[in-house]
């Protein structure tokens, strides 16, 4: 069994997410959940870190690279 649980306290979980949803709405919320993780997954996949930080990495040399504007004032 998953997470070590047996029967009975899966039986238990189940039995106290229908006294605290009800039979109508239990449906939608296991819907939800399992979209939501599904999305997780989905953008833990996506996510590239390498290059992101690569991208922050040409930014920061474009900017050096930018000649400093100085303000000129007018008298």
């Amino acid at each position: 069994m998953p997470f070590g649980l047996g029967g009975q306290e899966l039986f238990i979980i189940l039995f106290l997410a229908l006294l605290i949803f009800g039979a109508k709405r239990l449906p939608e919320v296991g819907a939800g959940l399992g979209k939501g993780i599904r999305s997780f997954k989905e953008s833990l996949k996506e996510a590239d870190v390498s290059d992101d930080i690569k991208k922050l990495e040409a930014e920061k040399k474009e900017v050096k690279q930018e000649p400093a504007k100085t303000e000129t004032s007018k008298s």
